[in-house]
């Protein structure tokens, strides 16, 4: 044989070797990936009152769904496996999403513009007074009678390699319950591939005002089988704020250590909560500054199910609230929410804030960014 050919032979072997070796891994490692990330995505328009809002269903194929509402940013729907494998809904929430248009008990809802209480819906700033609604009480709670829980989100879908994400946003505009300045909000809820969901808030405003936004979804990891009384929680909160009788904070930062506040350690809820006039709604202290740093606050565990969740966030606080104003007035799929049927875990600043100098600040100014991000974690064990 030609002794060139022969070496042309060899270049075209070694090079075509060389190109399979460079390629091959890759390919198959993509090709693995796309088969074992198989979302799915419906989305569907309904009406609440005289209004149109859209209806997203998002599935991750790894036994993980949420439903979320651009009404109220709620999340009416958290679909996860237990520790054999049966996918079910932790969340409470009514059975239609037209029935939030009266969601008294904040189910799945976003929260703001002012998360938790403020003391006798009144605060200043730079001289002047706001008035807020007074809609607990003698307080503020939650954004007042038209919080971010009863308006319509602008909505769209938008699917990643590896996550599915709802991106939503509202302006608020100046005077909107008596807060000050037109407010620009995008919330963005992501699903990913390992049974992760993340929300993250982003706000921004033209005047100097307060903002405290979280998330108000009702847990139960027994998929309502049982109140959560039995559930085993850790808080990594070494602090607490103690409250008066209207639940506001009455300025203090106290130790948990031998209260019935102590969750540094696990403890089941019902353990001590005959302890804790009125059961527990109180602000748990995990960090007693604000920071971008993302930390664990909370994880929350149900035996039989062997389902957990673990509650990431950058905020300074986490209010942990036993459900005590379930009051059996809903009841859905033959359930009834009585007391204790849900918890929620909210990551906050401090409630009141702008009311206490010594707490985090609430505030924004015009030219600066809000941001917090919240995560959710699922597995089982």
């Amino acid at each position: 044989m030609n002794e060139n050919l022969i070496k042309c032979l060899m270049g075209l072997a070694l090079a075509g070797f060389l190109v399979w070796s460079c390629t091959s891994p890759k390919n198959e490692k993509e090709t693995m990936e796309k088969e074992t990330v198989n979302f799915k995505v419906k989305v569907n328009e309904i009406k609440v009152g005289n209004k149109s809002a859209k209806v997203f269903h998002l599935d991750n194929g790894n036994g993980m769904e949420v439903e979320i509402s651009s009404f109220g940013g709620i999340i009416s729907k958290l679909i996860v496996p237990d520790k054999k494998g049966n996918s079910e809904n932790i969340v409470l929430g009514y059975e239609n999403i037209a029935d939030y248009d009266n969601n008294d008990y904040y189910f799945g809802a976003a929260i703001g513009r002012f998360g938790n209480r403020i003391a006798n819906g009144r605060f200043d700033l730079d001289g002047n007074t706001y008035q807020l609604a007074t809609n607990d009480g003698d307080n503020h709670l939650h954004g007042g009678l038209l919080g971010f829980n009863r308006v319509i989100w602008d909505a769209e879908f938008e699917e990643g390699e590896k996550s599915m994400k709802v991106k939503m946003k509202y302006i608020s505009p100046d005077g909107e319950e008596g807060y000050p300045g037109n407010l620009t909000t995008t919330l963005t809820f992501e699903l990913t591939a390992d049974n992760r969901l993340l929300l993250e808030f982003l706000s921004e405003n033209d005047q100097p005002t307060i903002v405290n936004l979280t998330h108000h979804g009702y847990f139960n990891l027994s998929a309502m089988r049982e109140d959560v009384l039995g559930h085993e929680l850790k808080l990594y909160a070494p602090k607490y704020t103690p409250v008066d009788d209207g639940l506001i904070p009455t300025g203090e930062l106290k130790a948990v250590s031998g209260t019935p506040f102590d969750f540094t350690e696990p403890h089941l809820i019902g353990e001590r909560i005959a302890d804790v006039p009125g059961g527990y709604d109180h602000n748990f202290v995990v960090k007693e500054a604000h920071s971008d740093e993302l930390v664990k606050m909370a994880e929350l565990y149900h035996e039989a199910s062997g389902r957990v969740m673990e509650l990431y966030a950058d905020s300074p606080a986490v209010q942990f609230y036993s459900g005590n104003f379930l009051d059996g007035k809903v009841t859905v799929n033959n359930v009834t929410y009585n007391q204790y049927m849900g918890l929620c875990l909210e990551p906050q600043t401090f409630p009141n804030a702008p009311n206490e100098p010594s707490f985090p600040t609430a505030r924004l100014n015009p030219g600066e960014k809000y941001s917090h991000k919240i995560e959710y974690r699922f597995k089982t064990r």
